[in-house]
């Protein structure tokens, strides 16, 4: 899915300690178009006070014109602007770190040469020990060549990694894995599927991440084929398994069974595809699609979707996924009464879900609701757990339907961060595999340490 673009800025002001200073500069920002988050007051003096303001604003062009509201603003200097989000990134945001301090011979020799020797040879001999004796029992890759990063497109691979690196410090916080970025410096298929096939030893999963369509589809399929251990591309079936569940609560709070619901899904790309492979998997059901391109709409009618467009999804269907990256493309008047609308491009949807509700829809979210970091750091720690050598659809489902358990009443899906959501998701993953008889290992499920 696409992200949410919004400029944040800390500025640091200086303020005469007159009463209304503090109001009138705050106005200042508001009328100037700019949103106030945090007031951090850091020196106060009998005739000046020092602060951070935190401003939020939605594009870049607004900045000049808040930032010239606030030094005119009575009494008050503009002392610096910081970006914070910049500044968090500066030497990137993940490290290895060694598990033991190395603070004698002794230890030394133990991780080291000659100790280390003993289990290389045990490795040699039975290579399944390596899960037991290596860190690759948790090393997961995250492998981008950058075409399709974010909402930002064909942005390059050295442009994508802090994106990736976002990644893997999700897993790492959410449920202990240890996302390793790889960067990919190429677009061509072959090099891309030769490429990870010959570093796969070093991982207990693969992540595709942000590589465009179709290119993707092909990647990993072939990837999948080549490999005994899970691949999958999150921008497809982690949005779906999230997008599955919310719409599983959907349906619960409107009273609409979803198993009978005519769906239909407008845009084709990675996550609109995936998503309606999964709801007709779920539903048994095709499901109606639309798209600008002949050769998605070709793909998806080959796994046993319907080719149709706007006009016709929106007047048929009960239930509406769009997942297009075209702002307003869903026009008020044509809502039906009743209808469930997922609104998922960001940062700006298809249609306003407040203006879909005004003018009938029964439901409607959009992409804020809808994260895929519900997904797949459950579903990556459950596959590695049962040492599963792929993710089936089975487990995906049961990704979604626990997510959908788990969510709060009056909410669409669960708080992200909250990772009792992300271990019960590794839980009932790992078990759906050790159930379809394709867990390789004793099954020990993740404990945070």
């Amino acid at each position: 899915m696409a992200w949410e673009r919004k400029i944040i800025r800390i500025v640091r002001v200086r303020n005469s300690q007159k009463k209304g200073v503090l109001a009138k500069l705050l106005t200042a920002i508001a009328e100037a178009g700019g949103s106030i988050g945090s007031i951090v007051l850091l020196t106060e003096t009998s005739r000046h006070t020092v602060r951070d303001i935190t401003v939020s604003l939605e594009n870049e062009d607004m900045l000049h014109d808040v930032l010239n509201a606030m030094r005119e603003s009575e009494d008050t200097k503009v002392i610096e602007v910081r970006d914070e989000v910049l500044e968090l990134h500066q030497k990137g945001k993940i490290a290895i770190r060694s598990r033991y301090p190395i603070e004698s011979l002794a230890t030394l020799r133990r991780v080291y040469t000659p100790g280390v020797a003993e289990v290389c040879m045990r490795i040699a001999k039975d290579p399944s020990q390596a899960r037991l004796y290596t860190s690759i029992s948790h090393m997961v890759a995250i492998v981008t060549d950058g075409t399709a990063v974010l909402g930002l497109g064909d942005i390059g691979p050295l442009a994508g990694m802090p994106v990736m690196e976002g990644k893997a410090m999700l897993m790492e916080t959410l449920v202990g894995l240890s996302g390793i970025p790889i960067l990919l410096n190429t677009k061509d298929t072959d090099e891309i599927v030769n490429t990870v096939a010959a570093i796969a030893p070093t991982f207990a999963a693969i992540q595709l991440e942000d590589i465009s369509a179709p290119r993707c589809f092909e990647i990993e399929e072939r990837l999948q084929a080549m490999l005994d251990i899970p691949v999958l591309h999150d921008d497809q079936h982690g949005t779906a398994v999230v997008t599955t569940a919310a719409l599983m609560v959907a349906t619960r709070e409107t009273g609409k069974d979803l198993n009978k619901a005519v769906i239909g899904q407008i845009g084709l790309g990675a996550a609109g595809h995936a998503i309606g492979q999964m709801l007709m998997r779920l539903t048994g059901n095709p499901v109606y699609g639309a798209d600008l391109s002949p050769e998605a709409l070709n793909r998806f009618e080959k796994i046993g979707g319907i080719k149709s467009n706007l006009k016709e999804i929106m007047e048929m269907c009960d239930i509406v996924v769009a997942t297009t990256g075209a702002p307003n493309l869903i026009k008020p008047e044509m809502v039906r009464k009743g209808q469930v609308i997922l609104a998922l491009s960001n940062p700006n949807s298809e249609i306003d879900p407040d203006v879909a509700m005004e003018h009938g829809a029964a439901f409607a979210a959009d992409g804020k609701s809808v994260n895929n970091v519900l997904g797949f750091p459950g579903i990556f720690r459950g596959a590695v757990d049962a040492n599963a050598p792929t993710i089936t659809h089975e487990m995906l489902l049961a990704a979604a339907m626990k997510i959908a358990e788990m969510t709060p009443p009056g909410e669409l899906v669960p708080n992200p961060l909250d990772k009792k959501v992300h271990h019960a998701v590794a839980r009932v993953v790992a078990e759906t595999a050790i159930q379809q008889g394709i867990a390789r290992a004793d099954y020990v499920p993740y404990v945070e340490e």
